[in-house]
């Protein structure tokens, strides 16, 4: 017996750009236009390209600003934690004083941060830099799905979720191509710095645009900011990130293991106080009732896997093409561009695909995937002293890039599927910061032990013990896609 087909929700009938809330909503909200959901994707693509942005360029800053790794470890870490951290909050104050405000906030923000990063003189006032632009960050991206969410439905919600999908996979891939790139021609005499400093621009483009095109919406019944939640939150999630970050490059010193003893009391604070919170009639940071719909659930718990395995991989991949096969910036961030390009199609016909299949969509995703992962691993074991090159491991790239596609926009559309829309900014910071916390997660813990074994076992056998562990974590990826819902609203 087949299952039911995930069919999109019919549209009510309404002018071409505006759509009709859902039955959430507790008043209309203004329709996103394509050049407004073009200004909203464009803002959500610099973040995470700038997560991604300096895999390619750590060796060269490390040159330059006489940096060692535990500083180098601290520009990449610091502005993963600092945006992690502050998402959800970011999504509460977008449904308080309104996202489209907040949106404008955070890019002006993030292109005065991007410039500080430019014109760092020093790797200490660069880690600042970079925990002010994850800041700023915070604030403009969960005002993106958010946004979404309020101002669309039926099947052109589909499409917005799936092109926001598609972009941030996307561009996670081409932040290590426009970094190489970058680096490699040196524009202006620049160097590493353009690769922030091109984002002030781009930045000023998203601002004029989304003062023109992009609606104002919040939340119809606003509630106070859940300050202690927010403090739990955010201490559970530096105690086990920032150790994890810089442990092994420091050498373990004591305050590691300390932040690491504070981690699970500190969690277990913000789960009782959110519970208490949401027992005494108030709106808690991250509300309990919101993570016990199925959809939120199921989608959030296969989200943590994926999103390890992606931070964890790209920044091995960095480090392994440039220090391992010793190709130049360049050559590197170009290797990643068959994955770019399956990924972006993939992602476009997966809302068509899914109407006809269903849930076993993401488990063919998630199958698709795990086969490009093997076949990058053996790509790299066979391959090794053969001369490698970035060409060689474009099959194995594009095969990933395919079921990554696949898997992620589908699962986005899923877990945002029953939030109501009055919870839009709660319900997107919870699913970015599990995304972006998960992958600062993957470069600690995937990236450390890559490290951690490289001087005894070579890079070659670092490499695969490492892709290997990844692999694992795609297997309960494919197992946790049978959790999903069998249909989607």
């Amino acid at each position: 017996m087949s299952e039911p087909r995930i069919a999109s929700p019919a549209p009510v009938p309404t002018t071409p750009d505006t759509a009709s809330p859902p039955p959430h909503a507790s008043a209309p909200s203004p329709g996103l236009t394509r050049l407004g959901l073009a200004t909203v994707l464009l803002g959500a693509a610099l973040p995470f390209l700038d997560f991604f942005i300096v895999n390619v360029a750590l060796p060269t800053i490390g040159r330059d600003l006489d940096a060692g790794p535990a500083l180098l470890e601290m520009v990449v870490g610091g502005y993963g934690v600092a945006y992690a951290v502050l998402l959800v909050l970011g999504g509460r104050l977008g449904d308080m004083v309104g996202r489209r405000r907040l949106f404008l906030w955070g890019t002006a923000a993030f292109g005065v941060t991007s410039v500080a990063c430019g014109l760092a003189p020093d790797a200490w006032t660069l880690v600042v830099a970079r925990v002010a632009q994850g800041a700023a960050s915070a604030l403009m991206l969960p005002q993106v799905l958010a946004t979404i969410q309020a101002t669309t439905s039926g099947t052109r919600r589909t499409k917005a979720l799936s092109l926001y999908s598609g972009t941030a996979g996307v561009v996670s891939a081409v932040g290590q191509v426009l970094g190489g790139v970058l680096v490699s021609v040196d524009l202006l005499g620049t160097g590493w710095r353009s690769i922030f400093l091109i984002n002030a621009p781009v930045a000023v483009v998203a601002l004029v645009l989304a003062v023109r095109s992009v609606p104002e919406t919040r939340s119809e019944n606003p509630t106070r900011v859940d300050w202690w939640g927010t403090v739990l939150l955010s201490l559970s999630l530096v105690s086990l990130l920032v150790p994890l970050t810089e442990g092994r490059s420091t050498g373990w010193p004591l305050w590691s293991w300390v932040l690491l003893a504070v981690f699970p009391c500190a969690a277990l604070a913000f789960v009782l106080v959110e519970l208490r919170e949401e027992r005494a009639g108030r709106t808690p940071l991250v509300p309990p009732s919101l993570l016990r719909v199925d959809a939120v659930r199921s989608g959030l718990t296969l989200i943590v896997p994926f999103s390890i395995g992606w931070g964890g991989f790209m920044f091995v991949l960095a480090v392994a093409l440039q220090e391992g096969l010793r190709l130049g910036p360049m050559a590197a961030g170009l290797a990643l561009v068959p994955m770019c390009v399956t990924f972006l199609a993939s992602s476009l016909a997966g809302p068509r695909l899914a109407v006809r299949y269903g849930r076993r969509l993401a488990t063919a995703g998630a199958l698709i995937q795990g086969a490009g992962l093997a076949v990058v691993a053996a790509t790299f074991w066979f391959g090794w002293n053969d001369g490698l090159g970035a060409l060689g491991l474009a099959p194995g790239l594009a095969i990933q890039g395919l079921g990554q596609g696949i898997l992620m926009p589908l699962t986005i559309r899923l877990v945002l599927s029953e939030v109501p829309v009055d919870r839009a900014g709660v319900g997107s910071g919870v699913l970015v910061t599990t995304q972006q916390g998960c992958m600062a997660l993957g470069v600690a813990t995937l990236g450390s032990l890559f490290l951690s074994l490289v001087p005894g076992s070579g890079m070659r056998d670092a490499l695969a013990i490492t892709l290997g562990v990844q692999l694992l974590a795609v297997v309960v990826t494919v197992l946790l896609t049978f959790r999903l819902p069998r249909g989607v609203r």
